[in-house]
């Protein structure tokens, strides 16, 4: 089974996700080399990071948001994610740099 490229797998998972929660912010960082040798990174899967501030995350809790991103990336969380670290944001709770 060949696997996609980085870029176009970090793409895909940007696209589904501005187009189901149409996010102020999107930061997505691919970690996958830090986990080279990891069983879990075994089959390819990568390892990703997430900041992302969307107004349909008002009035939800912490894991009600991961729920709606896990929804919003549907089958990559079986064939491309392997794990995902997320910071879910109602507007306004973001603060600035």
């Amino acid at each position: 089974m060949s696997m996609p490229d980085p870029a176009r797998r970090m793409a895909a998972i940007e696209a589904r996700l501005r187009q189901a929660l149409a996010p102020q912010e999107l930061v997505l960082a691919d970690e996958s080399h830090r986990h080279r040798g990891h069983a879990g990174a075994a089959d390819g899967r990568g390892h990703y990071r997430l900041r992302i501030v969307s107004p349909q995350f008002a009035g939800l809790a912490p894991i009600a948001r991961h729920r709606t991103v896990y929804a919003a990336l549907g089958a990559l969380m079986a064939t491309d994610i392997h794990a995902l670290s997320i910071e879910a944001l109602a507007p306004g709770e973001a603060g600035t740099a």
